[in-house]
């Protein structure tokens, strides 16, 4: 089968490149045909950024404002709600195959940023939350270009900053203090970091729960969680913070005794913390492979999402940034449903990152993706063809076609053929 990589595809009657909406629409789209999870095939109306409607085949009009609403037929595809990446590193992205270390130059950090996100809205990803070292060498610099990269996807999808710094303690911590707040006032939406490298690891997660607190932001941090007392202390701290407390990859919990790592869950659920785990692998060194313990985190009431971590930088030089491979690592080794798998990339995720819940029906948000098949288990498996909607508008397509040469068999059999050339 061809490899093909994903291209924005925008609608080509739709000029509109914020992604706002108005009273003549011309990002309105009928989707047609359209295959849901519970078996119904349906027509889905999409206005100003969410579903209008959603109805039995041939049933729906454009609406009365939408003359020129974009007709898409999606018979033989299945139409979810679109995923979310919770746990990217743009700033790092795409550097494996140039040698030493990732530069830091404003300019190749936002074209490689820019590039992963597109990479990753054309696997479905309609939001990414993005991870960005401040301090030390880079200073500010890769923060600013990430964001500019934001800026210039906007209306394709919505890129979101976490601040890194690497030092938050004693002396040496002062400056990165400093940074994580200058961050925040330059526009990083989330404060975060890797307690796991600082002399001093509670100091560092309570250095950035108070900038959090001061700021009203979302905190995301690093950790291995192989320790049982330093998450207790986590958890005890991050209880009832708002907006909330996200960590991850948390691989070292798998590496736990089970009743360890049973009570750390419970503490975690009972803080509200959420886990966000990396079934591609993880986003350091070759010694924290693995992933964090779905089921056991899952069972004890802890909200878990998924992400891909590193994309072909030194940590991962194959990683694919695509959600739906999570996910189907997360039913294929990780034993979860399909149904639950998906959830961890998509309503999970979407949580995670503060966004409204998706679903297919009247009212909700017009952020979906479209996947060649017939049913969940099927898409994960086998999830080539893919159509991206992000503020009701097409933002993305990857089409595969797989072809096989003249088979009798093949035709004495009935099997279906997606090509209709011949391969000699």
């Amino acid at each position: 089968m061809p490899d093909s990589q994903p291209q924005p595809q925008p609608p080509s009657n739709s000029s509109n490149s914020s992604g706002s909406s108005g009273p003549s629409d011309p990002a309105a789209l009928l989707l047609c045909g359209a295959r849901l999870t519970d078996g119904r095939t349906v027509d889905v109306r999409l206005g100003r950024g969410r579903i209008e409607a959603v109805g039995t085949t041939g049933s729906l009009a454009p609406g009365p404002l939408r003359k020129g609403a974009t007709r898409v037929d999606l018979s033989g595809y299945l139409l979810l709600p679109a995923p979310a990446e919770p746990h990217a590193h743009g700033d790092t992205a795409l550097s494996a195959e140039r040698p030493g270390p990732a530069s830091c130059a404003p300019e190749d950090v936002q074209r490689r940023a820019t590039e992963a996100a597109l990479l990753q809205l054309g696997h479905g990803a309609t939001a990414v939350r993005a991870h960005v070292r401040v301090g030390d060498v880079q200073g500010l610099g890769a923060l600013g270009a990430v964001l500019q990269a934001r800026r210039s996807l906007r209306g394709l999808a919505e890129l979101t900053t976490v601040a890194m710094p690497r030092l938050l303690t004693g002396v040496a911590g002062a400056d990165g203090l400093a940074m994580l707040r200058d961050a925040v006032k330059m526009g990083a939406a989330v404060v975060g970091g890797c307690p796991d490298l600082d002399p001093d690891p509670t100091g560092y997660v309570e250095a950035v729960l108070e900038v959090a607190s001061e700021h009203g932001c979302p905190v995301d941090l690093h950790t291995d969680a192989a320790d049982p007392a330093r998450l207790s202390r986590l958890a005890a701290m991050a209880g009832g913070l708002r907006p909330g407390v996200t960590i991850g990859p948390c691989a070292g919990l798998a590496r736990l005794p089970t009743e360890a790592a049973r009570r750390a869950a419970d503490q975690l659920a009972a803080a509200g913390v959420a886990v966000v785990c990396l079934p591609q692998g993880g986003c350091g060194g070759a010694d924290r492979r693995g992933a964090a313990p779905v089921r056991l985190l899952r069972a004890a009431g802890v909200r878990v999402a998924a992400g891909s971590g590193a994309m072909r930088d030194v940590s991962n030089p194959v990683g694919r940034g695509d959600p739906l491979e999570a996910a189907f690592l997360l039913a294929s080794a990780h034993g979860l449903r399909p149904e639950d798998a998906y959830g961890a990339v998509c309503g999970s995720a979407r949580a995670v990152l503060g966004l409204p819940e998706v679903r297919v029906e009247a009212g909700f948000p017009a952020e979906l993706l479209a996947v060649r098949g017939d049913h969940l288990a099927g898409a994960l498996s086998l999830a080539y063809s893919r159509i991206v909607v992000h503020r009701g508008r097409v933002v993305a397509r990857t089409s595969a076609v797989r072809e096989y040469c003249n088979s009798a068999a093949a035709a004495e059999l009935g099997l279906p053929r997606q090509g209709r050339g011949e391969v000699s």
